[in-house]
């Protein structure tokens, strides 16, 4: 049967099912910068709807004053020029005025305050666990632990420009990237090996420090899988711009079938903490050398 054929409600239904076909047939969800963006990233947990939620609600309330203030501005100039008003008022006081500017400030803020410290208390407010991981940030990579599983590590590093391969993004992909399921309450406890770093992915309305000889700790809850990307957001030192965050958001069997691989993956003495960091970075310093040189 054509749509011509069909009903209002069949129609309706057909369309739908063929939404709902590509949407199965679409590409897995990725959230990294896009050239000339000057939005948010989408948002995939509830703590990055409840930012974009409240910048939507700063951003209406700072366009209203901004247009009251140039309405103003226009007709005091207007108004009140040499030539329009040659013979000025002399009144010195206004009660409704005064008191209008004080009562409509305190009632804006209050506007704001209350998501604000709504936004605070969820990013705080950590529901019960379904994984832990913990990552450790060094100049310049991180460093990641499963302790609910085994208590694996391994290293996370950028990929070089000149290893990309199709499909990997410049200065984005790393080699071992997080990987988590999808729909499950994430902890991750950031520490760090030397100095300041910060565990940031837009995405997930995600951005804390870790911080040397003590631990910190954010949470999330992807409602998507996909791979979702961030970067060290604290100025950290000289490869501060290479140590970029890739979280792999996954099924739950894919999950357990990642577990089993990673486990033996990333045995004990397999992948001996720094040493792979310290040969990336000294070869990566060997490349910008060279490069200076022939410059």
């Amino acid at each position: 049967m054509t749509l011509k054929g069909l009903s209002r409600s069949g129609w309706q239904v057909a369309t739908g099912a063929a939404l709902t076909a590509a949407l199965l047939e679409a590409p897995v969800a990725q959230a990294q910068p896009e050239n000339w963006q000057i939005g948010f990233q989408r948002s995939v947990t509830p703590i990055a709807d409840q930012l974009h939620g409240f910048h939507d609600l700063l951003l209406v309330i700072i366009a209203a004053i901004v247009a009251f203030v140039l309405v103003l501005l226009i007709w005091v100039a207007v108004r009140f020029n040499a030539k329009a008003n040659p013979t000025p008022s002399r009144t010195a006081h206004n009660t409704t005025i005064e008191v209008a500017w004080t009562i409509v400030p305190v009632l804006i803020l209050l506007v704001i305050a209350i998501p604000s410290f709504r936004l605070l208390y969820a990013q705080y407010d950590f529901p019960k666990a379904d994984l832990t991981i913990k990552a450790t940030g060094h100049q310049w990579y991180w460093s990641y632990n499963y302790p609910d599983n085994g208590g694996f590590n391994y290293d996370s590093l950028m990929v070089e420009e000149a290893d990309l391969k199709p499909g990997q993004l410049r200065l984005l992909a790393v080699d071992n990237e997080v990987v988590v399921p999808v729909n499950k309450v994430v902890h991750v406890l950031l520490a760090s090996d030397d100095v300041i770093h910060d565990w940031t992915v837009p995405a997930f309305g995600i951005k804390m420090d870790a911080v040397p000889g003590r631990v910190t700790r954010v949470w999330f809850q992807a409602r998507e899988t996909g791979t979702y990307y961030g970067q060290c957001s604290e100025l950290c030192g000289e490869r501060h711009a290479f140590m970029p965050i890739a979280v792999r958001v996954v099924t739950d069997q894919e999950f357990a079938d990642w577990l089993e691989g990673a486990k033996k993956k990333f045995a004990a003495g397999n992948n001996a903490p720094g040493v792979r960091a310290a040969e990336t970075n000294g070869a990566a310093a060997e490349r910008r050398l060279a490069l200076a040189a022939a410059e």
